[in-house]
């Protein structure tokens, strides 16, 4: 499982440890890691710590080979893995968006693919990767997290075509708004907001039921899923009344790209750092 150390990852481990499971906790930070296998001692299963940075395909590669030389077969794949870096529509962030794809979408790519090859040679397996309610429609701030989100979903679907043939099960997990440190940086209404235990009973419910899509909490899913069947011109009023947005003023810009420097007269312009 990637992105174990923190948030809903993290606290999945913890709930399929309880239920007897090996699991191979991925992520950058050792200690994170660490405090998570101490705090599975004593459970029905184990937490096995191992570090990596999910973007370097080469190093993820490596420990895939390690963790089936050292542990066995892989029966479960999870993706959960991922980061929100917030983009504002008055000072789109390039860095941010080629930031968000890297880990959210190509993150998931560098183990996904030899996950699937080593199902594969198994003829079994089972695939999950976490997207988010924001694939289904734009949201504030989500123009780049909601867009890798639902390039996972996009591709999840594709797949399942294929992977159904060679019995491997594949799943995209999408939750709304869970309590962790990412949705932390948020500064606006977050509606049905869920506690990161229940978010995670709920998604290892989801994988051991085998539904193609997990989705938690039902509530906030089913309404989104509802408002993005109407035409934009209902759509975007709708969502900014949920989302609290119609009457927000958009931040300042921190910087420009280019300012008019009055000094040297007009049609002169100054590049402008800061």
């Amino acid at each position: 499982m990637t992105g174990a150390s923190s948030g809903i990852g993290r606290a999945a481990a913890l709930v399929l440890a309880r239920k007897g499971w090996t699991v191979v906790s991925v992520a950058r930070s050792a200690d994170k890691l660490q405090s998570l296998a101490d705090e599975a001692e004593g459970l029905a299963g184990r937490i096995i710590p191992q570090t990596c940075d999910v973007t370097d395909e080469n190093a993820v590669n490596d420990l895939m080979r390690r963790v089936v030389s050292e542990y066995g077969p892989i029966a479960l794949a999870v993706f959960v893995a991922g980061n929100y870096w917030p983009v504002v529509g008055s000072d789109p962030s390039l860095e941010n968006m080629k930031k968000t794809y890297e880990v959210n979408v190509f993150g998931v790519l560098h183990g996904l693919v030899p996950a699937i090859l080593h199902m594969r040679d198994r003829n079994k397996g089972q695939i999950a990767i976490v997207g988010s309610v924001s694939a289904y429609g734009g949201l504030p701030m989500a123009s780049a997290y909601g867009a890798s989100k639902a390039a996972l979903n996009n591709m999840a679907a594709a797949l399942k075509f294929d992977l159904d043939k060679l019995n491997i099960r594949v799943q995209i997990v999408n939750p709304g708004f869970i309590d962790t440190p990412l949705t932390e940086q948020n500064n606006f209404k977050m509606p049905f907001l869920m506690k990161v235990e229940e978010a995670a009973e709920a998604m290892v419910d989801g994988l051991e039921n085998g539904s193609f899509e997990v989705t938690f909490p039902k509530s906030l899913a089913t309404i989104l899923k509802v408002v993005n069947f109407f035409p934009y011109g209902v759509y975007f009023p709708v969502m900014r009344r949920i989302m609290g947005w119609k009457d927000r003023k958009l931040p300042a810009p921190k910087h420009f790209f280019a300012r008019q420097d009055r000094d040297e007269g007009p049609g002169k312009t100054e590049a402008v750092e800061g």
